[in-house]
């Protein structure tokens, strides 16, 4: 991509916000800098702010130093994988750094995760140690890979009570004694975490760029996932290049909404991350709630909130005010494709403009955000943010860039993609090229001030009698009914056309909309051959752990019924 001139490289200069440098300088830098560089210069300022209790940057720096030196004399440090399966909290941040600092790779796991899938990407990417809380059953699931023949050697147990405030923690411990799961005594292979924090702190050897600060498995929505190889100089670009992307916020001075789950790479950079970067105060939650969220919107006050389409949806259906919404100034979504109704609502309620950006696990992610201020395209994923070289190639060929107006495969460079896929460089080979681009697999059109709009995933394309046929456009016109809560559609065996759009749909409670009602609606506003030959409608659709509508278990429930048929 280097190779070609700067007017078709980099049309988006044209529209690019005035107090933003595209070309701004990324040294290569790694977490662990990032991290205390913030400690240094925020020691006295808050930090984490989880259910009514607070730690100051110093507090939580001293805690990293205590927890990497634990690290350490388990016998982690360069080449160890720590794995974190843990909800938003204070024992995930300062594990996650600590983990960092002694040289280790961290592997996010969810911990809704059944047995078999922790066991799974426990073997995958050979971690040894297990970070987890005392919360059953996720403690008891986690417990169980030590019965196995796999790599984990190692529990880390977290007492979750501990964190709370008093008298919450008292509360907790007395009211909800059958959450918590029991430790067992004696058994060295399980350390409590105040255990691990005790022998204070000791010199360790500073990670290096290069090295591979975490393998964040991708969500799997079409396939099994993979272990993306994210480096510590990936990771530090991404967060810089989203703080960028805000000039107007005040270092020390904001604090982030932490409801997205931090074991999501979307919430791990663009939350976490930039958060630590800017020196803003992380306002967690450790899962959504509808009433615990306004609860912390009231009593905190943040000022940016990160979401997905979903959770802006629910926090309007759920009925926060103007006033709840008061004090956020920066909103930004991402993880899925934002519907203009759902951006709109919210802005109506919350009196802040919401912006949609894009990205994907191989490039730590995020790579495009509309600007926050001044030109902004609805239906778009923005701009590159900066360093992020992007152009649109041709499907027949994938080393053609296309010019502005035609439709193809969004590639990108720069230096926060990955550096390859864990044990798999054939499946690498297939996205990154031998010029170091990586290709999306997202199709999209690029305009001539550089504003992408997506259309489709290469894979989720439906070929009907030859046809593309492009299920964000099936989606956003089913979007248009008001009853229609999500909609996702796939591609379904059609033993004329090849195959035909399939559409599954969650009304609004108490919603009497019928799938013939829904036809009705969609007459004039697609074409004969996107209609979709089935429309479903279900309470509830399967999502993914941020909330992003997944639709492999849906293709795989249409291919049971073709194949019973």
């Amino acid at each position: 991509m280097d190779t070609l001139s700067p007017e078709i490289a980099l049309p988006w200069l044209r529209a690019y916000p005035a107090d933003i440098a595209w070309d701004m300088p990324l040294p290569p830098s790694t977490m662990v800098e990032v991290f205390e560089a913030s400690v240094a210069r925020f020691g006295a300022r808050p930090c984490l702010d989880f259910m009514g209790r607070r730690w100051r940057y110093a507090e939580v720096g001293a805690l990293v130093a205590r927890a990497a030196a634990g690290f350490r004399r388990l016998g982690a440090g360069p080449g160890t994988r720590i794995g974190l399966c843990l909800p938003n909290g204070p024992h995930y941040v300062i594990a996650f750094f600590a983990a960092l600092r002694c040289g280790a790779t961290v592997v996010n796991f969810n911990p809704l995760y059944v047995a078999a899938e922790l066991s799974a990407q426990a073997r995958d990417s050979g971690t040894e140690i297990m970070v987890a809380p005392d919360l059953a059953p996720i403690l008891d699931r986690v417990l169980g890979l030590l019965a196995e023949e796999g790599p984990v050697r190692q529990v880390i147990a977290c007492p979750f009570a501990a964190t709370l405030p008093f008298p919450k923690s008292l509360l907790f411990r007395l009211l909800k004694r059958r959450a918590t799961g029991r430790i067992p005594r004696g058994d060295p292979r399980v350390l409590r975490w105040d255990r691990l924090l005790q022998g204070g702190p000791m010199p360790l050897p500073m990670p290096r760029p290069e090295d591979v600060a975490v393998l964040q498995y991708t969500g799997g929505t079409t396939g099994t996932p993979k272990g993306a190889m994210l480096t510590h100089a990936n990771l530090a670009a991404n967060c810089r290049q989203v703080a960028a992307w805000s000039p107007q916020c005040r270092p020390g001075e904001e604090r982030m909404l932490a409801v997205l789950p931090f074991f999501h790479v979307f919430a791990l950079t663009s939350v976490l991350g930039t958060a630590i970067l800017d020196g803003a105060e992380l306002v967690m939650l450790p899962r959504f709630e509808p009433a615990s969220l306004i609860a912390a919107l009231r009593r905190r006050r943040p000022t940016v909130f990160h979401g997905v389409p979903t959770l802006l949806k629910a926090v309007i259906d759920h009925g926060a005010t103007r006033e709840d919404l008061a004090s956020v100034t920066i909103c930004i979504s991402g993880g899925a494709p934002l519907p203009l109704e759902i951006k709109r609502a919210f802005e109506v309620r919350s009196g802040c403009r919401v912006v949609e950006g894009y990205g994907l696990t191989e490039a730590s992610p995020v790579c495009f955000c509309n600007p926050l201020e001044g030109l902004q395209k609805d239906g778009t994923i923005g701009l590159p943010l900066p360093g992020v070289r992007a152009e649109i190639r041709s499907l027949d060929d994938p080393q053609r860039p296309l010019p502005p107006g035609e439709r193809g495969e969004l590639c990108i460079a720069g230096p926060h993609v990955m550096a390859g896929y864990w044990n798999r460089p054939a499946e690498t080979a297939t996205v990154i090229g031998p010029d170091g681009v990586l290709h999306t697999g997202d199709v999209g059109i690029m305009d001539e001030d550089g504003f992408v709009t997506l259309v489709d995933r290469i894979k989720d394309l439906i070929l009907c009698s030859g046809y593309n046929v492009y299920p964000r456009v099936i989606e956003e016109a089913l979007y248009t009914h008001p009853d229609v809560v999500a909609a996702t559609v796939v591609g379904q065996p059609d033993a004329y056309r090849g195959e035909s759009p399939a559409a599954f749909v969650q009304l609004q409670p108490g919603s009497t909309v019928t799938a013939e009602a829904l036809r009705a609606h969609l007459q004039d506003r697609l074409s004969a051959i996107e209609m979709p030959k089935l429309i479903e409608i279900r309470e509830e659709l399967p999502r993914t752990a941020i909330g992003k509508l997944s639709k492999k278990e849906l293709k795989a429930e249409l291919r049971q019924r073709g194949a019973a048929a």
